[in-house]
């Protein structure tokens, strides 16, 4: 029998950066474009590369090329560190495996390194492949900080609960990480939103902005830590934005976020300094009336406007013409 399983793409609609910093978010799951792995039992422990982790090129430009888009990791190290993660939890809470050994593939669709959360993607897939062919089930609360320790404490990869959560819950999902509550469950409150309730959202991403979430979040990470008092007050303000927005949109009046939206960014570019592509991804939809902040470490955005479909159609328009690609996203 094959296992096949899949974690889709997602978006932060509002609050990030502040999911690792106790803050509140909220996410939406896209499934326009999703990581997948199959598991099927095999006398030998096997995962197999796929394009993403190939060490031979036809030219020297096409190596540079494939790390532009890339990074210097595949997916291999991704499953890796899941496999070893997930035997550490078993053994930690006492789930005997049985001798049974696995081939593990995996595709992904998700655009690499542009915030829209490709390696959890990976990782997510393969815990729930791991998960479905051994038979262990992980509470579900508790399944994204589980997923979260494979890239903070075995790849030492600075990141937060939001694209976890989100990928297990799936839909929409407004998310409380206070400190306090965080301590006391051991996980946030997740609140599933009405996708129905939310504004027309559109996502524009270019690959060629990609790079590795660590650049921005092992900042904030020291300054926070070190008590820095504009990213402490600026982590507050963007949970303030989520709980602004969770309100409306649970009101009814989802279509009125967009200035949420907007002060999102402009706090988020009042701490850290804003590639010239990336604030031409923000700028190209503002120009024509959206309101736009990243999706999450740049790279990609996530945008509302008035529904009008002529006003979409000029803003894939003015995307394309900057190398970008917009997509409308599929919210379940």
């Amino acid at each position: 029998m094959i296992i096949r399983t899949r974690a889709n793409a997602r978006a932060g609609l509002i609050g990030n950066p502040s999911d690792g910093y106790f803050g509140k978010t909220i996410s939406v799951s896209m499934r326009n474009f999703a990581a997948e792995v199959s598991c099927y039992e095999s006398p030998r422990v096997s995962i197999v590369p796929r394009r993403r982790d190939r060490l031979e090129f036809p030219s020297l430009d096409a190596l540079v090329e494939d790390v532009q888009l890339n990074g210097y990791y595949g997916g291999i190290r991704l499953i890796k560190a899941t496999i070893k993660r997930f035997c550490d939890y078993c053994r930690e809470h006492g789930i005997e495996l049985d001798g049974r050994n696995f081939t593990m593939e995996y595709e992904t669709s998700i655009p690499v390194r542009v915030g829209l959360a490709g390696s959890s993607g990976i990782i997510t897939a393969t815990m729930r492949a791991l998960m479905s062919f051994y038979g262990v089930q992980v509470p579900r609360a508790l399944l994204p900080n589980l997923i979260l320790s494979v890239e903070v404490d075995e790849l030492g990869i600075a990141a937060g609960l939001q694209d976890r959560v989100i990928q297990v819950y799936g839909g929409a999902v407004f998310m409380d990480f206070d400190r306090e509550q965080m301590q006391r469950l051991g996980h946030g409150l997740y609140e599933s939103l009405e996708p129905a309730q939310l504004p027309p959202l559109f996502v524009a991403f270019n690959d060629r902005l990609a790079e590795g979430t660590e650049i921005t979040h092992n900042d904030l990470r020291g300054r926070f830590n070190r008590g820095e008092k504009q990213v402490v007050e600026a982590m507050k303000q963007f949970a303030g934005f989520a709980q602004e927005a969770r309100d409306l949109i649970t009101a009814g009046r989802g279509a009125e976020i967009g200035p949420l939206m907007d002060a999102n960014f402009d706090l988020r570019q009042s701490l850290v300094k804003i590639s010239p592509g990336n604030r031409l991804l923000v700028d190209t939809g503002r120009r024509l009336g959206a309101a736009v902040k990243f999706a999450g470490s740049g790279g990609a955005v996530i945008g509302t406007f008035d529904g009008d479909p002529q006003r979409l159609d000029r803003l894939r328009e003015a995307y394309a013409e900057i190398g970008a690609q917009l997509v409308v996203p599929e919210v379940a």
